[in-house]
C-alpha cells in the first residue's frame, strides 16, 4: 500500500466533485516499474517505487510516510475524492503557509536522486545492436570483438552512442520518481494550490 498525491486549486478543495477540467487537476508523473533481467521479484509496482523514493525523507520533522499515515486514519479529516479516482484524501499542505516545507521536501528528492545516480558511462553500440558501458574514468581507445556478432566495436570517445549512469534499473526508477515528485511539489506550491495525499492499494 503506497502514498500518492495530486493537487487542486483551493476554491475546488471543497463541495462535490463528479469531474475536473484537466488544467484543474495536477499529479506527479506516475514512477515506470522496472522491467528486464535481473528486476523480477522486487520491486514491481508505481506504488513501491514511489514508497522507496520518501525512504529517509522529512516533512515538518517528521517522516513523510508517518505524516501521510497520521493524515488518512479513520476519523482525521478526509474528503471523498472517489469518483475523481482518488478515494479519500486529506490535505497534505496548502499554500502559502505550507510552501517553506514542501520546498524543503522538494529538495531532499532532488539531492537524494542526484547522490543515488551512479557513475557515469560512455556507451557504444554495435552493427547487430549490443550496447556496451565504460566507466568514464576508464575509458581507453581500443577495439573489441562484439560478444553476440564478433564484429569489431571501436571503443573511443568519438565513437560512442551516448552517456548514461551505471545504475540497475530499481534505484534508476526510484531516482525518476524522486524527480518527478520534486517538480510536482514545487509546481503545485507555484500555482498556488493545495496538496493532497491519498492512499493507493
Amino acid at each position: 500500500m503506497g502514498y500518492r498525491f495530486f493537487a487542486l486549486p483551493v476554491h475546488l478543495s471543497a463541495g462535490p466533485r463528479t469531474s475536473l477540467a484537466a488544467s484543474d487537476l495536477l499529479t506527479p508523473d506516475a514512477p515506470i516499474p522496472p522491467s528486464g533481467p535481473g528486476v523480477s521479484g522486487h520491486l514491481d509496482s508505481g506504488s513501491e517505487i514511489a514508497d522507496r523514493a520518501f525512504e529517509g525523507m522529512e516533512y515538518r520533522a517528521e517522516r513523510v510516510q508517518d505524516r501521510a499515515r497520521k493524515l488518512l486514519v479513520p476519523g482525521a479529516p478526509q474528503e471523498d475524492f472517489s469518483k475523481l479516482g482518488f478515494g479519500s484524501a486529506a490535505v497534505f499542505a496548502r499554500s502559502p503557509q505550507d510552501l517553506p516545507a514542501l520546498l524543503r521536501l522538494a529538495d531532499q528528492l532532488e539531492r537524494q536522486a542526484r547522490d543515488k545516480a551512479g557513475e557515469r558511462a560512455l556507451v557504444w553500440q554495435c552493427e547487430c545492436g549490443t550496447r556496451y558501458a565504460v566507466p568514464l574514468g576508464l575509458v581507453r581507445r581500443v577495439s573489441i570483438r562484439c560478444e553476440r556478432c564478433s564484429r569489431p566495436v571501436e571503443l573511443t570517445p568519438g565513437r560512442a552512442v551516448g552517456e548514461e549512469a551505471l545504475i540497475d534499473p530499481i534505484q534508476s526508477a526510484i531516482n525518476a520518481a524522486r524527480r518527478s515528485l520534486a517538480d510536482f511539489f514545487r509546481e503545485a506550491m507555484a500555482r498556488g494550490w493545495s496538496v493532497w495525499v491519498y492512499r493507493q492499494s
